[in-house]
């Protein structure tokens, strides 16, 4: 019998690997190795309707329990993989096992960043929000009338911020940069959520440093900020970014390029191993990058898949994204790395907005608010490898499908 595959990693790229292999009746012994304690879940939801508590444990799993059981996948949950050994084919984990595997799938994830422990970053009373542990921890904290600070301006924090406003805490946002979202929208998409934050009673401090905090008895009390104020706090929430979890790869001797490097077949540099989601890199338009979505950790995961199922195809996403907040959803088509320009399109209904973006004459990705025709219009062009001119995108009178 042969060596089964192994899966490290138990998120949504693990999940939609095995599934793809069990879809195409891939009959091989599959191990999928987590170091959390849960089934495979989904994360969008995390820092929305599970802490809003619309939503329970078994809604969160991606697949029940009997799921994996019929279709023979063999589960090791709270285990962590210790190294790989390439030359063996083998991995050793903390249970003091040893596997050997056929092909091994790496679907490590990424690691929020902390806060420095010399300004009190790990002080009681901080945290970052990526799974499930996470947020059981801080639900409590999620009290009316509480203060809450949230470093950093991206989605992650806004979508934090969306919710505590909701359940009627007093929330402040400080981000670094000139203004929230910064490094991944233009500054009409942020001009756009900063006004629906402040209408919502979000305080946002743009261009402000975190200096230290203060504590009493070990909990978070108080953020000392660069401009010299001081604010109360009752908890914090960092959304500073992540780092992928690249050492065991690297620790096994794989290329490592802005996370696992990975060919458009999602095979790392050892041919019997491949990668898929947040932790991995791939060529994209001339580049190196990883996409930090549910979308590229399914169709990568899938991707993978196909190629040991003998089915190679390139992987060439068309990357999309989308956050909640407050009564706005906002969807992504395209990547906006690289453009110049900005073009903004009304929506049909009060409130939506669209913000188609160029690299000189070439239309690279849209930010849609509350507009899904937009949204949906902007990646079939991007998916049909078209452009559309400037004035046409921002011509309310142009019928976008005119362009798909």
């Amino acid at each position: 019998m042969s060596n089964p595959i192994i899966v490290i990693g138990a998120g949504q790229a693990a999940a939609s690997f095995v599934a793809t292999l069990r879809s195409h009746e891939y009959e091989g012994r599959i191990i999928m190795i987590g170091d959390e304690a849960y089934l495979p879940y989904q994360r969008p939801p995390l820092s929305k309707r599970y802490l809003l508590g619309q939503m329970d444990l078994s809604r969160l799993l991606l697949r029940p329990q009997d799921w994996y059981e019929d279709h023979k996948v063999e589960l090791k949950l709270n285990t962590r993989v210790e190294s790989i050994n390439r030359q063996d084919k083998s991995v050793s984990l903390s249970n003091s096992e040893t596997l050997n595997y056929s092909q091994l799938m790496l679907c490590t994830g990424s690691t929020p960043h902390w806060l420095p422990e010399a300004i009190g970053g790990r002080l009681s009373g901080i945290y970052t929000l990526r799974g499930l542990n996470d947020v059981d921890q801080m639900k409590h904290e999620f009290t009316e009338g509480k203060k809450l600070l949230i470093v950093g301006g991206g989605y992650i924090g806004l979508e934090a911020a969306a919710v505590a406003s909701d359940l009627g805490l007093q929330v402040t946002v400080v981000e670094l940069a000139d203004r929230i979202l910064q490094r991944v929208a233009s500054p009409a998409t942020s001009e756009y959520f900063r006004t629906i934050h402040q209408l919502n009673n979000i305080t946002i401090l743009e261009n402000t440093g975190l200096k230290s905090f203060t504590d009493k008895e070990g909990h978070v009390r108080s953020a000392l900020l660069s401009d010299g104020s001081e604010i109360a706090v009752d908890f914090v929430i960092t959304g500073i970014g992540v780092a992928p979890n690249t050492q065991l790869a690297e620790d096994a001797g794989l290329t490592i390029d802005n996370g696992i490097a990975v060919n458009l077949q999602s095979q790392t540099s050892d041919v019997s191993i491949y990668s898929a989601g947040d932790c991995a890199s791939f060529e994209y338009q001339g580049q190196r990058i990883r996409l930090e979505s549910v979308q590229n950790a399914v169709e990568q995961a899938e991707n993978a898949a196909m190629h040991i199922l003998g089915e190679p195809v390139q992987y060439q996403p068309i990357p999309w994204f989308w956050s909640d907040q407050y009564k706005t959803k906002l969807q992504i088509a395209g990547l906006n790395q690289g453009y110049n320009d900005t073009v903004t399109r009304p929506g049909k209904r009060e409130g939506s907005l669209s913000i188609w973006y160029y690299k000189d004459q070439q239309f690279l990705a849209v930010d849609a608010m509350n507009d899904p025709i937009a949204y949906s219009m902007g990646r079939k062009i991007l998916a049909a490898g078209k452009n559309i001119p400037k004035e046409a995108a921002a011509d309310v009178s142009v019928n976008l499908k005119d362009y798909t």
